[in-house]
């Protein structure tokens, strides 16, 4: 390699860590200017997230705090994981706009759809799992707690739990994404996807036996949207996936 193209090669590098580094400070100042109010309103966000909870107690039933700090630091635990999640469609737009003149024309038109439709995803695996699954999950709880024994949870427990719930149906809603991706790269087509309905079924059955509470009313709440969304999968893959008779186009993204 010649003087000249060491040189082009190590000014294209640190301009694009600059740029990297422009973009990370972006998504970081993003997440903080969220924190701000969500930290003012901290305590007021855990009421709201633990209603689903509270309703479930008997009367006179509350949350408590076992730990010292608890009382301050699991809302503000809250308050960053709100800011987070509230921020990420434009951590993911950072992302984009960095990758995105790197992409050819025909990858911008693939990758963009699914960009946004897993961050809307995401928000509904979340809204979800606080409408229709923690009610269920809580009424099963507080309907087996033993006669004589007081359902009392610690604060920074059932923030922990949540979290986790709120997150593991995130990624369940996502489904869709992962069916395009399969078909993408060629790991299944849709018409072996569609000979498969019958085993996606009881294996989405499956999969909410062991996340839900052993009863059929939740696994059903679990399953029923998990395999609706592995067919909106199979209907995305095939208008976004092209066959592969078609050939591809090799414009960059800078290409009119």
């Amino acid at each position: 390699m010649s003087p000249e193209s060491e040189t082009l090669a190590e000014g294209s590098l640190i301009s694009h860590l600059l740029e990297l580094r422009e973009r990370l400070i972006r998504a970081l100042m993003a997440i903080g200017l969220l924190f701000i109010p969500c930290a003012i309103y901290a305590n007021r966000l855990f009421t709201l997230v633990a209603q689903p909870l509270l309703k479930m107690l008997p009367k006179g039933g509350g949350l408590i705090a076992t730990g010292v700090a608890a009382p301050f630091t699991t809302p503000f635990k809250l308050a960053f994981f709100v800011a987070l999640f509230a921020a990420m469609p434009y951590v993911l737009y950072q992302v984009w706009a960095f990758i995105a003149p790197g992409l050819y024309r025909h990858e911008k038109r693939f990758a963009l759809p699914l960009l946004i439709s897993s961050v809307v995803l995401f928000y509904l695996g979340m809204t979800f799992a606080y409408f229709a699954v923690f009610p269920a999950i809580f009424h099963f709880f507080a309907a087996t707690t033993p006669k004589g024994v007081a359902m009392m949870t610690d604060i920074t427990q059932y923030l922990d739990f949540v979290l986790v719930m709120f997150f593991a149906f995130g990624v369940a809603f996502e489904l869709p994404v992962a069916v395009v991706l399969l078909v993408a790269m060629n790991v299944v087509t849709v018409e072996r996807l569609r000979a498969m309905r019958g085993y996606v079924l009881l294996g989405v059955f499956i999969v909410a036996a062991f996340v839900t509470p052993p009863d059929a009313i939740s696994q059903s709440i679990m399953a029923l949207p998990m395999y609706l969304l592995f067919e909106a999968g199979v209907l995305m893959a095939r208008i976004l996936v092209r066959p592969k008779s078609e050939p591809a186009e090799e414009e960059s993204g800078t290409a009119p």
